[in-house]
């Protein structure tokens, strides 16, 4: 697929980094200032430490394995349970100190065999699914896209992009799960709507407003049977996220300005049961 000419291709560890440095805003960042300007103010001052989870790295592992196949992910990732304990015959432990040394002297992460099994449901879970198939047909995963929106260097990494699906650009965004049917709670939980605003918005501000895309979410579960479900983002939502997402932002600039970065707890709250 021909890449438009403002998508850059950069390095996952090199994004996270610009936006920890404050170079850009992120959607995730966004994220904890509409939650909680203090929690932002403190990630970007280093009060807390970024965390690189198992949850999150097995992530990214999924988003290579399921969006780009099997040749990425080899070229990205090792699978392997690791080395062996001469005594026992069976692998050494994740937290022994043979294995870390082990997966220390390797120059790619380590996927084990389990996880890549896993994974692999995963995987067929998605391109068994009609409309994320065909989705997922076309198109390129892993694309920054960087800007200034609402006055604000802003950038976003969108997950897939098609340039024509039936005639209009597409946003996809691959996500997983512990169960499809709450899944639409758990988006608006999780911030899944502002998001795909955040990244449809940056898109158009990069190409002058000629690049308007629909947005979709692609979910599948961790745990069996694995279904996989597609969900299209409304205009109205879109819209209205896109509202609170640029409300934010001014909120942000404000917050840096008079050096005020409230928890969003302070105002007394009525419990009635």
């Amino acid at each position: 697929m021909h890449k438009l000419k403002f998508f850059a291709d950069v390095p996952a560890d090199e994004y996270h980094q610009a936006a920890r440095d404050g170079k850009f805003l992120s959607s995730h960042l966004l994220g904890d200032f509409r939650k909680s300007p203090r929690l932002y103010h403190k990630k970007m001052n280093g009060e807390i430490d970024p965390s690189e989870t198992t949850a999150l790295a097995v992530g990214r592992a999924v988003h290579v394995l399921v969006l780009e196949g099997r040749a990425k992910f080899d070229a990205e990732f090792m699978v392997s349970d690791g080395p062996v304990n001469p005594k026992t015959g069976e692998p050494f432990g994740k937290l022994t100190k043979a294995y870390r040394e082990w997966a220390a002297s390797l120059d790619k992460p380590v996927v084990s065999g389990p996880d890549f099994a896993f994974m692999s449901k995963l995987r067929e879970s998605v391109w068994a699914h009609p409309v994320a198939s065909e989705l997922l047909d076309a198109g390129i995963s892993e694309q920054t896209v960087r800007t200034h929106y609402c006055d604000e260097p802003c950038q976003i990494r969108m997950d897939w992009f098609r340039s024509d699906w039936d005639g209009v650009p597409v946003i996809g965004d691959l996500k997983t799960c512990e169960t499809l049917d709450y899944f639409e709670g758990d988006a608006r939980r999780f911030g899944y709507p502002q998001q795909m605003a955040f990244y449809r918005e940056v898109l158009r501000a990069a190409s002058d407003g000629e690049v308007v895309a629909d947005c979709y979410l692609i979910a599948v579960e961790k745990r069996e049977p694995m279904r996989c479900g597609v969900w299209k983002l409304t205009e109205g939502l879109l819209e209205s996220c896109a509202v609170e997402n640029a409300r934010a932002i001014a909120e942000l600039r404000k917050c840096r300005r008079e050096g005020n970065w409230p928890t969003r707890t302070e105002a007394l709250r009525i419990f009635d049961v």
